[in-house]
C-alpha cells in the first residue's frame, strides 16, 4: 500500500488490540464515558436538542433501532441517533476537552452507542471492543491535533470537533465494525471529504460527496434555522467571562440555574455587568494551556480585592476527583433519570470491559 498519512492511520486503527489499553487508560476512558453520558443526558433537556430531535423525527422515516438520550421508547436510525445524541452532548458545552483544544468524547461516543445497537444479535461488540474503539477515536483526534502547527492556540477559523471529530468518529466506528485495513483507509478518506473536502479526493468516488454534502448540509442548515435553531447568538452567557464573574459574585456559585432566562435577565445582574471592565494583558495569550483569569473588585470603601486562576478545577492539569466526577454525573443525569437508573449506569460503565454485549450501555 502507498505510504501516506491516511494509510498509516488505517494501519493503526486496524492493528489496535485490547492489550494496548493499560489499566490507567481503561480507568480514565470509563471516567470520560460516564461524564459524557451525564452531559448528554442533561443536554437532552435543552431547546437546541428538542429542535434537532423534532427535525430528525419529522424529516426522516428511520429504521428505528438506536436509542436517544433521555427519551425512553424513542428510537431513530443509527446515523440520526448519533447526530441527535451528539447535539445533546455539546448542547450545554459541559463535555470534556483537552489541549490542543477540542471536545473528543462527544464526537465519538454517540456514534459507538448507535452502532452497537445497530448490529444484529450474535454480532454485538463486547465492552472491551467498545473501549478499544472509543480509544482509537480519541487517539486519531489527538494525533491530528498534535500534527497541526496552529492547534495549540485557540482556533480562529474552524471549530476543531467539526474536523478532527469527524475523523475520530469514523475511526472509532470503523474499529467497532471490524473493518479491514483497506476499509479503514476508505472510511478516513470519506470522512475527510465530509470534514473539509480535500483536493486529494478530487479523482475518487468520494469527490461527489463534496457537492452532495454541501447540498444536503446547506439545505439542512436552512431547515434547522427555519425551526428556530440559532448559530451566532447561542450560549453567549456560558461563554462570557463577564457574565460568569458577575453571576458568581451575586450567587456564590455558577450552575445550571445561572443560565435560565430569569437569571440572565435579572436587574441586579444587568446593573453589575454595567460596572465591568474587561482587559486583555499582552502576557495572557490565547492558549488554553497558558491563559489565566484574574478578577479585581473595587469596593465602595476604596479597598481592592483580587483573585487569579491559571488552572481551574477540571483542567487537564487538575482533573476532577472521582467524587467530583460522580457528583457532576449524578447532577446532570438527575434531570432525566431516577436514582436507580443513574446508579445502574455508573455500575455498567465501571464494569464496561466485562460486558459481553456493549449495546447494554
Amino acid at each position: 500500500p502507498e505510504d501516506t498519512v491516511t494509510s498509516s492511520f488505517a494501519s493503526f486503527i486496524h492493528g489496535a488490540r485490547p492489550d494496548h489499553l493499560s489499566k490507567t487508560v481503561r480507568h480514565r476512558s470509563k471516567r470520560m464515558i460516564l461524564d459524557s453520558i451525564g452531559v448528554g443526558l442533561v443536554g437532552s433537556t435543552t431547546h437546541v436538542f428538542d429542535i434537532a430531535l423534532r427535525y430528525c423525527r419529522e424529516l426522516y422515516s428511520p429504521v428505528a433501532v438506536s436509542s436517544v438520550y433521555g427519551k425512553p421508547g424513542v428510537k431513530l436510525s443509527p446515523t440520526l441517533a448519533a447526530f441527535t445524541n451528539g447535539v445533546a452532548t455539546h448542547s450545554m458545552d459541559f463535555d470534556d476537552t483537552w489541549h490542543p483544544a477540542t471536545h473528543p468524547s462527544g464526537a465519538v461516543l454517540p456514534a459507538l452507542l448507535a452502532a452497537s445497537q445497530m448490529l444484529p444479535p450474535g454480532t454485538k461488540p463486547t465492552g472491551m471492543d467498545f473501549l478499544l474503539a472509543f480509544n482509537v477515536g480519541l487517539e486519531v483526534q489527538g494525533r491530528l491535533m498534535h500534527f497541526s502547527t496552529e492547534a495549540h492556540d485557540i482556533p480562529k477559523r474552524f471549530h476543531p470537533p467539526s474536523v478532527v471529530g469527524t475523523m475520530g468518529s469514523a475511526a472509532a466506528t470503523a474499529k467497532l465494525l471490524s473493518l479491514s485495513r483497506a476499509q479503514c483507509c476508505h472510511a478516513l478518506g470519506i470522512a475527510a471529504s465530509l470534514a473539509g473536502a480535500p483536493m486529494a479526493n478530487a479523482a475518487t468516488q468520494a469527490k461527489p460527496l463534496h457537492i452532495g454534502n454541501a447540498t444536503r448540509l446547506g439545505f439542512e442548515a436552512a431547515l434547522l434555522a427555519a425551526r428556530g435553531m440559532e448559530a451566532h447568538s447561542d450560549h453567549q452567557a456560558r461563554h462570557s467571562f463577564q457574565f460568569n464573574a458577575c453571576a458568581a459574585l451575586l450567587d456564590g456559585e455558577v450552575g445550571l440555574g445561572s443560565f435560565t432566562e430569569s437569571s440572565i435577565h435579572r436587574q441586579e445582574l444587568r446593573e453589575l455587568l454595567d460596572k465591568v471592565v474587561v482587559e486583555h494583558p499582552e502576557d495572557n495569550v490565547a492558549n488554553f494551556d497558558k491563559m489565566y483569569g484574574e478578577v479585581a473588585l473595587l469596593l465602595h470603601s476604596g479597598d481592592v480585592l483580587t483573585g487569579k486562576c491559571d488552572t481551574f478545577y477540571g483542567h487537564w492539569r487538575k482533573p476532577l476527583s472521582k467524587e467530583s466526577l460522580l457528583k457532576k454525573f449524578r447532577s446532570n443525569a438527575s434531570h432525566v433519570l431516577p436514582d436507580e437508573k443513574i446508579e445502574a449506569i455508573i455500575t455498567t460503565v465501571d464494569n464496561l470491559e466485562n460486558l459481553s454485549d456493549s449495546s447494554q450501555l
